[in-house]
């Protein structure tokens, strides 16, 4: 008997879906992800892991790839119980194919035939145990885009509501309205992946700009606690207009998105761009700055960005939150008596997040 491909393995790995319509000849059309996939009858997504078998989506369930247990600063939420622990799991498979993506081996696993990689089968409450043995305060679905594994991704999140956990994605936001009504009653963080303001750009990595926007918009106005990275790649995104054009999108939804501009650092196919440097990432953070944005994080090079790896009061400018790397050093942010949010313990000034 010959040995069994990933895509054979992991389509065993599957239950149908409801996140779909109907179309003629047995065909379907995915509404996980902004590509809204038409899909033959014995073929699959974009995605290559949402598959149509007869008129019906299978989407995958029921495994996990990896499982990790790390501070939540480095998802990176930064306005989410600081200091504390985040069980991070991941499957297989993304709906973008980026060329310096960091976690290539798991989103490119069905493109890259250079990926070797492996699964494991798991329940929902073994995640949640461990969850909880590691004294972890929420489980994040990452890695991989959980978007299209979002089915899997509600089935965890169930079980971790129940155990008072917090659940969150670390996502490239190319989602739909149907997928984030599917996710609002489980999901409580949201991280996004704004990696472009250039339609061009965003067309080179396998998406388009509009969802992307579109989708922020929404999680925003869903509820759902909300923080945006941008990771600044040299000459890909790293112009001051298109920083200062992001800067100004976020904080026409709310001043209060924190926007995380992170460093890159060579990987997959950009092997061969250069580093972002110190001054490029400090540019970045002063444009959101700029723009009235209330919390701008530099990121990936700890101990050298000064301030702006810190919570600062946007009434006062006191130093709330002091961090180096994902590490917590100081907190000096209070909490109401009955947890009607946080505030600054200098002017009082209310700050944006989840804490308690």
């Amino acid at each position: 008997m010959p040995l069994k491909t990933l895509a054979d393995q992991l389509s065993e790995q599957t239950r149908e879906s409801e996140l779909y319509e109907t179309l003629e000849n047995r065909r379907l059309r995915c509404l996980a992800c902004g590509h809204r996939c038409p899909i033959a009858a014995g073929f699959a997504g974009v995605c290559k892991v949402r598959f149509n078998r007869d008129g019906n989506l299978l989407v995958p369930h029921g495994y996990v790839n990896t499982i990790q247990c790390d501070p939540i600063e480095k998802k990176p939420f930064y306005h989410v119980r600081p200091g504390g622990l985040a069980l991070s799991f991941g499957m297989l498979g993304c709906d973008l194919h980026c060329g310096y993506c960091q976690n290539w081996v798991t989103s490119q696993a069905l493109r890259d035939p250079r990926s070797a990689v492996d699964f494991m089968t798991v329940r929902p409450e073994q995640i949640v145990n461990a969850a909880l043995s590691y004294g972890a305060n929420a489980v994040i679905s990452t890695y991989n885009e959980p978007l299209i594994t979002a089915e899997w991704a509600v089935d965890v999140f169930r079980e971790a509501r129940k155990a008072g956990l917090l659940t969150g994605f670390v996502s490239n936001g190319n989602a739909t309205p149907e997928v984030l009504r599917y996710l609002r009653p489980w999901l409580d963080l949201y991280k996004v992946d704004l990696k472009s303001f250039n339609d061009r750009r965003y067309r080179e990595l396998g998406g388009r700009l509009g969802p992307i926007l579109d989708s922020i918009q929404l999680i925003h106005e869903m509820g759902f606690w909300l923080e945006i990275v941008t990771l600044v790649v040299p000459g890909f995104n790293d112009s001051q207009e298109e920083l200062k054009s992001i800067a100004k999108f976020i904080a026409g939804i709310s001043p209060n998105i924190p926007w995380h501009v992170t460093a890159f650092h060579q990987d997959y196919k950009m092997a061969s761009i250069e580093d972002t440097a110190t001054d490029c990432l400090l540019r970045a953070a002063e444009a959101g700055r700029d723009a009235g944005l209330k919390f701008v994080y530099a990121g990936n090079l700890p101990g050298m960005v000064g301030a702006w790896e810190d919570t600062r009061c946007p009434g006062c400018n006191a130093t709330l939150i002091r961090r180096r790397g994902f590490r917590v050093v100081e907190n000096r942010i209070k909490e109401s008596a009955f947890g009607s949010g946080a505030f600054c313990p200098d002017c009082s000034t209310s700050i944006a997040g989840v804490w308690s």
